[in-house]
């Protein structure tokens, strides 16, 4: 969430309004904006009222206790002192529903988008590199054919067992999942010192809030019948491994990679990319999060960046990464690199991965903080995380840009050993 101070602070309210405005026009976030001042600054009158009562009552004991010391008649003051401790207890109660509303109500706002963030929507998305060449589409079949034709990939059946948006891989394309998960995680862990944890797949309300999913967005949550929430994303529960914890300064960057299934309904998506599995419910990811110091946040994106795209280029595949508008960017989003693969089957960009920074948005909403030395007052770390990468779709890549004209689909190199055969061919 956005720093309170920022409303208790006219100069630095306009900078962050300003900010916000790059996200694009809404006239629903400008009344949030402004609501939320005006709880900000009506929480403080209600905390003054509420500390002039006590310092009043904290007198009025005082005093009866200085009468009675020196047998002085205390009656009128003990009746004061009464009538200050109710109206205390008024004034508190107010205080404390009134910042209950201001922190709810700063939870709706998104993050403001970093001072190199272009404004506007995705018309103002920018290539910033691209890699490889991309294949042309003349004669390649897109991934739902050759996943048919091959029989390692079986949609109806996948419909069948639990409703659109399920996949099911079959034979060689199940092992082909299973070799791409444990060659992403050993390439983090072992290249670039990520620590793997397994964490669990679902999550508390809690969790959700901390990393930005609620409360906007919980259409889009599959939920539990006791108030758990399936993952949508690692970032999830490992960006909460520390919450409310002060972490020691000299052991940042802290950086973690995981592996899980993720579940998103994507309310308002139907219709869009529905084939095969272009967009689908249920698909398996890897995910690298990091805390880091504030001042290192802006090259550990790159460094996080980077290391998702090492993965596509070990597997061959072309790619570039667009830098996102603050239009187009998460709620939660500071600055954010999509990496987009070519997948000549269905001749389109598809994002695999977003490799995103949110400075303090998330650390405060999970009281995420560290010390730079014993005894320093504690800071608000930085949190960043990207997908290294999202398996449904570099799938499609991989079968779309490695399938030959006989039909067949050769597997890359680097999961030949884990997959235990160069080429898919039908009866996989």
């Amino acid at each position: 969430m956005l720093d309170p101070r920022v409303f208790r602070d006219a100069e630095a309210f306009a900078a962050a309004r300003a900010a916000l405005a790059r996200r694009g026009a809404s006239a629903e976030r400008e009344a949030l904006l402004e609501r939320v001042r005006e709880l900000a600054e009506r929480r403080r009158v209600a905390i003054a009222n509420a500390e002039q009562v006590k310092a009043e009552l904290n007198a009025a004991s005082a005093e009866v206790g200085r009468l009675k010391k020196h047998g002085g008649d205390a009656a009128a003051v003990q009746s004061r002192a009464r009538e200050l401790s109710s109206r205390a207890q008024v004034l508190d109660a107010d205080a404390h529903s009134i910042e209950a509303a201001f922190d709810a109500a700063l939870l709706e706002l998104p993050n403001v988008p970093a001072a190199d963030v272009a404004a506007g929507g995705p018309e103002a998305n920018t290539v910033v590199r691209e890699q490889g060449t991309p294949l042309e589409t003349a004669w390649r079949k897109p991934h739902w054919e050759l996943g048919a034709r091959l029989g390692i990939l079986d949609l109806e059946r996948g419909a069948k067992l639990a409703g659109s948006g399920f996949p099911l891989y079959v034979g060689l394309g199940a092992r082909l999942e299973r070799a791409l998960i444990t060659y992403l995680l050993d390439l983090r862990t072992r290249e670039n010192e990520y620590t793997e944890v397994s964490p669990p797949f679902v999550a508390n309300r809690a969790s959700l809030t901390g990393t930005g999913q609620l409360p906007r967005f919980e259409e889009d949550l599959y939920r539990t019948t006791d108030n758990l929430f399936l993952i949508p994303t690692a970032e999830v529960p490992v960006t909460n491994l520390h919450r409310d914890e002060i972490l020691d300064g000299a052991s940042l960057p802290r950086r973690y990679a995981a592996y899980t299934p993720c579940w998103r309904r994507e309310a308002g998506a139907a219709g869009a990319d529905t084939r095969g599995i272009l967009r689908v419910h249920q698909f398996d990811k890897i995910e690298l999060v990091w805390f880091t110091a504030p001042e290192a946040s802006d090259a550990a994106h790159e460094a996080l960046t980077r290391h998702a795209e090492a993965a596509l280029q070990q597997l061959r595949i072309a790619y570039r990464v667009v830098k996102i508008a603050a239009g187009d960017m998460g709620f939660a989003n500071h600055r954010q690199f999509d990496l987009e693969a070519w997948a000549p089957g269905v001749g389109k960009w598809l994002e695999v991965s977003s490799c995103s920074t949110y400075a303090d948005f998330q650390a405060r909403r999970m009281n995420i903080r560290f010390r730079r030395h014993p005894g320093a007052k504690p800071e608000f770390v930085h949190t960043l995380n990207g997908s290294a990468l999202g398996l449904a779709r570099t799938l499609i890549a991989i079968l779309e840009t490695n399938q030959q004209p006989d039909g067949t689909v050769r597997v890359p190199d680097v999961l030949v050993p884990l997959v235990g055969t160069e080429v898919i061919g039908p009866g996989a």
